[in-house]
């Protein structure tokens, strides 16, 4: 099958883990393996934003960057970042530096405050969008979802930006609401068993 692959230790991967040298490990120790924790939660949220237009690769090999950049991605810090700061970030040359982007973090920092303070976590709010995995199509066959599309809405509806639902499904893809790997990858009985281990934030 060509969306699968045999890697050099003999066992068949998703074959898009083999395409960047970062990509084995996040592939391996990351990539579908439930999150619960809120600031990973956000930090994917908007690494995927500043993804929009780019290459997983890209944002993938400037994520030290990025954390160094942006306060480990604390947002409860973040929402008190200004224009002062903004600036900065522009004029570093190890992240995107694209303004429209970075005001995005900034902004979702401050709805993520405004989120923990109605669900009680960030963790909790993505969470009800978990798909039935019963019903979900075959892996890695589509790129937006209703629970995708929801998600979206619910966001946008208060406030967050760059979250369609694109974006969201590629969220939800990586923080484990739904396991995409190949059912013949080696990584998707390691991730079911995590997600069966995994206490959904309440």
């Amino acid at each position: 099958m060509e969306d699968v692959i045999i890697t050099e230790d003999g066992l068949c991967r998703c074959a898009w883990s083999q395409a960047a040298p970062d990509y084995p490990r996040y592939h391996d120790e990351e990539w579908g393996f439930p999150v619960g924790d809120d600031i990973r939660l956000f930090e994917k949220v908007c690494l995927e934003g500043f993804q929009a237009g780019l290459s997983w690769r890209t944002i993938l090999e400037k994520r030290e960057a990025f954390r160094d950049a942006f306060a480990g991605f604390d947002f409860n810090v973040l929402a008190g970042f200004g224009d002062r700061q903004i600036d900065v970030l522009m004029e570093n040359s190890a992240i995107v530096r694209n303004r429209r982007k970075i005001a995005s973090v900034i902004n979702n920092a401050r709805r993520a405050r405004e989120m923990v303070a109605e669900a009680g976590s960030l963790g909790a709010f993505f969470w009800a969008y978990e798909p039935d995995a019963a019903c979900l199509p075959a892996p890695q066959s589509i790129t937006t979802s209703p629970e995708s599309v929801a998600l979206s809405k619910a966001l946008k509806k208060r406030g967050w930006s760059f979250v369609g639902p694109t974006t969201c499904y590629a969220f939800m893809q990586a923080m484990g609401l739904i396991n995409d790997h190949h059912h013949e990858c080696v990584i998707r009985n390691r991730v079911e068993q995590a997600r069966s281990q995994f206490v959904r934030p309440a």
